[in-house]
């Protein structure tokens, strides 16, 4: 059994004891949603708002995480550029991709491209995001059969490409971006806030002890 179908059947399990349907009802679903849409937001501090400005804030605060950050104009070009990032570290051209990104042009730039879950000997990892938040530099990736959530977790370097449109001010709005367009969530939403790290030998940052310990996220400026 996966885990959406779990997770269905012990909540079916609660509103049974409860007295209810095993499954919501529609007046249910309309009653969360104006719930949600009505429900006053919490406190939150300045965040930028235009587009550049969302950039800036983002290229900023995933820098702080020790994460890289290069631009380039359009979405064809993110090739060249994960192209040039592996050679600067004379890094493998050998990586493994989510499948939503096949049709972009890997071999014309000497990247051998795999789609697919990454295997424990895949050390590269390139995936894209649904959105990505400016207040905390993170990444937002939402699991799915052509975005599995592994090839931001085992490599030891991911890198992802992130359009510029999809950059929100805060964790707030990229939950809010979900429900409008996805609805019920997948089985793992991730937040990705740079290298995998710990500290808890000897307080010690140590990057890459529960995954990558290198990311580098191109920002496509055109998409």
């Amino acid at each position: 059994m996966d885990t959406s179908a779990a997770r269905r059947n012990i909540l079916a399990r609660i509103r049974s004891a409860q007295g209810r349907r095993g499954s919501p009802t529609d007046a249910e679903y309309s009653a969360a949603r104006e719930y949600v849409e009505r429900h006053p937001a919490g406190p939150r501090p300045p965040l930028p708002g235009t587009p550049d400005e969302l950039v800036a804030r983002f290229t900023l605060e995933a820098e702080r995480l020790a994460t890289t950050v290069a631009e380039v104009q359009s979405l064809a070009e993110a090739p060249a550029e994960a192209a040039r990032y592996l050679q600067s570290l004379n890094l493998s051209a050998d990586v493994v991709a989510w499948p939503a990104l096949a049709e972009l042009p890997w071999a014309e730039v000497g990247i051998r491209a795999a789609f697919r879950k990454p295997a424990d000997a895949d050390l590269v990892g390139i995936t894209g995001c649904f959105c990505a938040t400016a207040e905390t530099g993170s990444l937002v990736l939402l699991s799915g059969p052509d975005t599995p959530a592994s090839g931001a977790l085992l490599p030891q370097t991911h890198i992802a490409i992130v359009p510029a449109s999809r950059i929100v001010a805060a964790h707030e709005d990229a939950f809010a971006l979900m429900r409008a367009e996805r609805g019920e969530l997948p089985r793992a939403v991730n937040f990705v806030s740079g290298p995998s790290r710990t500290g808890d030998i000897e307080q010690t940052i140590v990057l890459g002890a529960h995954g990558p310990y290198r990311v580098h996220v191109i920002v496509v400026r055109g998409a």
